[in-house]
């Protein structure tokens, strides 16, 4: 398993590192240090082809399911050529023998001024959009959107400026992240002076900044602010940053200095595709914050000069000033980037700030770009009985794998030489109340697909995605539980739906078990019921009695948080999510149901954002779609297997599992 863990300082500079461990044993663990953001997603990428190349070839060797157990990892004892095979896919990313002194020299510069032109992204989210964004001004090249749908809620305006960068995404993030007060001076009128007060962790940080009001308004006295800062990197490339004010104890009023709060505002930044025969990088920069309505509306209405001397003013410039910078720069997308492997049997035997690096040289591997060395030396990767893990002239630029396969029977996905059983969500009872109404409040209910986008049946030609329809599986209960540890295997539990006699009599079950982290743990199980047995030659079938890795490769949720803060909406986002290449998940397969258990709280990442989520709960209203990714033309088109729209949700109406009395409700089935 490899995770990103965020960024560390080194040497009064900034690392991205990334987290590896072996799910057969967990002592087996080490760290990548990368100089940048881009690197880091590299290192990503190439381990997740590595895997799936090797898991291809060694399926193909004899019977997947006899060589994979449901509940391991990939073992590669026995396969080691097999490995040194597919290490030819990283090469150039690795040279060895410099040591960890020479990333460590040039931390103190990595000022995020890489470049890395490999993803590409449509930009598009996989949720009908709900704002009513309207462009209502054009600032040096720089849109300027309003949401028309807040603007009638009479309270906050939600704004936002767009912007295409000429550098890459992995460019962009660096520059806005960082606090370095010489570069932020070319394009930042507001934020310029920036000291960073505390890191909580590789993903969140608390910042303090000073301006002088003289430059927007007529105000004399000086004026500073604090504000926390989260972000991450989604599947697509995109990243997002959250910012909001913030206080801490380390930066308590200073005299002569008025404390002034900065406006909650988002960035998000996202690759565009360019033609290949330009060898451009671009990307689409968007930051979006609330203001206050008085103001913005003189000004987009009469063009008044009063609004242009404000702080929101000032923020949505920043975009354009960005823009600028970067395109009289172009040096900052040139720089080398460097990252240093470390592996070892116990990581917490330091501190993991690389301080101790001096005695530990034998521990970490120095990595540039060595293009110039021999492609065809030592393509290997060798693993010593001290765990200590080398790597020699490999190359991250993996060949896409082109899998030749069967085609699979045009069949239904559900036995049509069954007839099919009532399915009445009315029979069944969780401890979570279904709807009434719109307005009912700590409940769930199951809406149709239109909502979500999915990919159509040419969508490997055109890439094409359309609005799903009808679900295939049936929401028949949810239960929202709170634990002490974690919720595993709730479907085995004897008061479980899935073991009362009406469960047992059902076709299929599809348990969903999401684990939030928090103080107590809660569980959210979804069960979907199929009135039918499912075909086993249909993917959902292959996803069904699969092994694990083929479902982390294929189950997605996308998410869409219908009524809510926009702050969380942006957190939250609309793009699919496949769970898990994200965050741990573990299945259980038996009898007429599988239970897939997701541990929200294995990444960083995840735990941030679910953090703000069950911060605003009460308040908003949240659509999920899960669907198995279709990725060959035979299963295609995609459809969705199951919704549901989560309602205002109370922590304290959480029910301890072992306090319900007696089975969960459930009536027979006819």
């Amino acid at each position: 398993m490899v995770e990103e863990l965020g960024r560390r300082r080194a040497n009064h500079g900034d690392i991205y590192v990334l987290g590896f461990y072996s799910r057969l044993d967990e002592e087996k663990k080490g760290e990548i240090a990368c100089a940048t953001a881009g690197d880091a997603r590299k290192w990503m990428e190439a381990f997740d082809h590595a895997k799936q190349m090797v898991e291809y070839e060694i399926s193909r060797a004899s019977n997947l399911r006899n060589k994979l157990n449901m509940e391991d990892g990939l073992n590669l004892e026995g396969h080691r050529p097999r490995v040194r095979h597919y290490a030819r896919g990283l090469k150039k990313l690795i040279r060895i023998g410099q040591g960890p002194e020479t990333l460590l020299s040039k931390a103190s510069r990595l000022d995020g001024n890489n470049v890395n032109r490999y993803f590409d992204s449509d930009g598009n989210g996989d949720v009908v959009e709900a704002h009513e964004w309207r462009c209502v001004r054009t600032i040096n090249g720089v849109r300027i959107f309003e949401d028309a749908a807040s603007s009638k809620t009479g309270k906050g305006i939600v704004v936002k400026a767009v912007g295409v960068v000429d550098a890459s995404a992995d460019t962009v993030f660096e520059v806005v992240l960082s606090p370095d007060r010489h570069r932020r001076y070319e394009w930042d009128t507001l934020t310029g002076d920036l000291e960073l007060v505390d890191s909580i962790n590789g993903h969140y940080d608390v910042l303090y900044g000073t301006f002088d009001p003289r430059y927007l308004t007529w105000w004399q006295s000086k004026r500073d602010f604090v504000f926390s800062r989260q972000w991450f990197r989604g599947q697509d490339g995109t990243y997002t940053i959250l910012q909001f004010p913030s206080v801490h104890k380390k930066k308590p009023p200073r005299p002569g200095y008025k404390r002034t709060k900065i406006n909650p505002s988002s960035w998000e930044i996202s690759n565009l595709k360019t033609p290949s025969s330009l060898n451009t990088a671009k990307c689409l920069v968007t930051q979006t914050l609330e203001i206050n309505p008085k103001g913005w509306f003189k000004w987009r209405n009469k063009h008044c000069q009063e609004f242009e001397k404000t702080v929101p003013y000032a923020l949505l410039c920043q975009v354009s000033g960005l823009k600028e910078y970067v395109g009289a720069n172009p040096e900052i997308t040139s720089e080398l980037s460097t990252t240093i492997v470390q592996s070892k049997s116990d990581l917490s035997e330091s501190n993991s700030e690389f301080e101790d690096a001096e005695a530990t040289f034998e521990e970490f591997y120095d990595a540039t770009d060595s293009s110039s060395e021999d492609e065809d030396s030592d393509n290997e990767i060798e693993v010593n009985q001290d765990k200590k893990i080398k790597l020699r002239n490999i190359s991250w630029a993996i060949a896409s794998l082109t899998l030749k396969r069967a085609s699979a029977p045009d069949s239904s996905v559900l036995d049509r030489d069954v007839p099919p059983i009532n399915l009445d969500s009315d029979q069944f009872h969780g401890t979570m109340k279904r709807a009434k109404d719109e307005s009912d409040k700590n409940c769930w209910s199951s809406p149709d697909g239109s909502g979500f986008m999915i990919r159509g049946k040419a969508y490997l030609k055109d890439s094409m995605k359309v609005k799903g329809g009808e679900p295939l599986l049936k929401l028949i209960a949810v239960d929202w539980f709170k634990v002490e540890d974690c919720g595993t295997k709730v479907a085995l539990h004897p008061k479980s739906l899935v073991q009362s006699a009406a469960g047992k009599k059902l076709p299929f079950i599809f348990v969903v078990n999401l684990e939030v982290p928090s103080k107590p743990n809660y569980s959210l199980v979804l069960y979907y019921a199929a009135d039918r047995p499912v075909n086993k030659t249909s993917l959902l079938g292959k996803f069904i009695d699969g092994n694990d890795m083929f479902r982390d490769s294929r189950f997605k949720l996308i998410p869409s948080i219908v009524e809510g803060y926009w702050m969380v909406k942006r957190a939250v986002g609309t793009k699919a999510c496949l769970l898990g290449k994200a965050v741990t998940c573990n299945y259980l397969r038996q009898d007429n149901f599988l239970e897939m258990d997701v541990d929200i709280g294995s990444s960083s990442v995840a735990r941030g954002v679910i953090s703000l989520v069950l911060g605003y709960i009460t308040s908003i209203v949240v659509d999920l779609a899960i669907v198995i990714e279709a990725k060959e033309e035979a299963e295609l088109p995609e459809y969705i297997l199951g919704t549901v729209r989560l309602n205002r949700i109370q922590l304290d109406s959480a029910v301890a599992l072992d306090d319900v009395r007696g089975p969960i409700k459930a009536t027979h089935v006819t």
